[in-house]
């Protein structure tokens, strides 16, 4: 059988689109492939979901069966086997949850990301300090002081991202509560997080918006969502939420849509990035 881990790369869930398609170009349904491989017609499912990492013989014997060219099949199993590869961030599979690992493989491959948050700075724009803060108050669900090191490591390093060459554009919108509640024993902590803010908001690739009290209600109260977008046609656009002890990945369109929709009303009603920069400013100035 193939092993499964706690997520997949999304070079297994991009190969693993690519094998579905290439399986119904050859007119085969599951059941066929799966007699091929003599396996259950679910493990064809799965390989082509990416919930299991793609077992090299069994893509080889796929690929022969779906009558691709061998210089082709070849491509596609080197790609295969660099997909296998462990990502970085399971060097942190001591604290970090499964379903959390499928986020950061998405963040890392995404060419646009934006983000809805209504409670705390987005985890790429985090100090240290505010990071730590964050994690004492028990929000990760483990407090052990060796635990919250991991984590806050973990997100330091999600942090290269935002510095790479081809680095996303990262927009976001955050509630005026975001930086009303203080984080953290003192002012410093704040102080610190609202110069990272400022500094991020200056950088070409990075849009940040503030929703105000003022503006009034707004659709996207209903909680954090995360929407990613890839390069890769293979990849259509998802929307990751959050909850307490787990998350959702939403791909279905009308879903990604009414996230999509919700998200631009969200951007239209909130303060400008120019304004953004300037309620900022203001607010560090207060501290």
């Amino acid at each position: 059988m193939s092993e499964p881990r706690s997520a997949p790369t999304v070079g297994q869930v991009v190969l693993g689109k690519r094998l579905q398609d290439l399986r119904e170009r050859a007119g085969l349904k599951r059941e066929e492939a799966a007699k091929v491989l003599r396996v259950a017609p679910a493990t064809i499912r799965r390989m082509e979901t990416a919930e299991v990492a793609l077992k090299i013989p069994y893509v080889q014997l796929l690929l022969k069966e779906y009558g691709v060219a061998a210089d082709e099949a070849d491509a596609f199993v080197r790609l295969a086997e660099d997909a296998n590869q462990p990502g970085w961030w399971q060097r942190f599979h001591d604290v970090l949850p499964g379903w959390f690992s499928m986020y950061v493989s998405l963040e890392g491959a995404a060419s646009l990301i934006r983000a809805y948050e209504p409670q705390f700075v987005p985890g790429l724009l985090q100090t240290e300090e505010y990071a730590r803060a964050v994690m004492r108050s028990g929000a990760v669900g483990a407090t052990r002081p060796e635990d919250i090191e991991r984590h806050v490591a973990l997100r330091m390093e999600r942090q290269s991202l935002l510095r790479r060459p081809d680095a996303p554009k990262f927009w976001v919108i955050m509630d005026e509560t975001v930086l009303r509640r203080p984080v953290g024993s003192g002012p410093a902590v704040m102080r610190e997080q609202l110069d990272r803010l400022i500094e991020a908001a200056s950088l070409p690739h990075v849009t940040l918006q503030i929703a105000e009290f003022s503006s009034g209600h707004h659709p996207g109260t209903y909680g954090p969502f995360v929407l990613f977008r890839f390069a890769m046609p293979e990849l259509p656009d998802m929307v990751y939420s959050e909850y307490l002890t787990g998350a959702v990945y939403l791909d279905a369109r009308p879903e990604v849509s009414s996230h999509l929709e919700v998200m631009d009303r969200m951007a239209a009603q909130a303060a400008t990035a120019q304004r953004t920069k300037e309620i900022l400013a203001g607010l560090r100035k207060e501290l």
